[in-house]
């Protein structure tokens, strides 16, 4: 089950998830080892990529994410305009929590896609703490309320 049909000449994100209605809330792309979003044009391809599919969806995404193996940068998107990141965290912090390993490996995006998966699946099913890390940040932004319940896809 795809989240959004739309016309195939737009890229799907590379991860999407949904609230507990099944409202797209946020889209995501990642950039494994040795790729990093600090690469400007590889940031900019990437929020192109975004933008253009949220453009096409029948509702507004307001969440857009950003993950390669050091930050997690999370966005707001309004429908016109994209924000500056509305939060950064580190993304070893974040998702040792999964692999403890997480610093002292190679991540490759299809890795650090199933450990963010798994990142915000514990936010909606609380499957391996009540407070997954960055709970806080998340609610101040809104995300972690609109999360709660949903589910995601890769």
């Amino acid at each position: 089950m795809q989240a959004i049909d739309l016309d195939n000449n737009v890229d799907s994100p590379d991860f999407v998830a949904l609230d507990k209605e099944g409202q797209v809330i946020l889209i995501a792309e990642f950039k494994g080892f040795p790729f990093h979003f600090t690469d400007k044009k590889t940031k900019k391809y990437a929020i192109l990529r975004l933008i253009d599919y949220s453009e096409l969806a029948k509702n507004i995404i307001p969440f857009v994410m950003l993950v390669d193996v050091d930050n997690i940068l999370i966005f707001k998107w309004d429908g016109k305009f994209f924000s500056e990141p509305i939060l950064c965290l580190n993304t070893a912090n974040v998702l040792s929590h999964y692999e403890p390993e997480f610093s002292s490996r190679q991540i490759f995006s299809l890795y650090l896609t199933t450990l963010t998966e798994a990142w915000s699946s514990d936010f909606s099913y609380h499957w391996k703490s009540q407070m997954p890390p960055a709970s806080k940040e998340m609610a101040e932004i809104g995300l972690l309320q609109r999360l709660e319940g949903g589910y995601t896809q890769i």
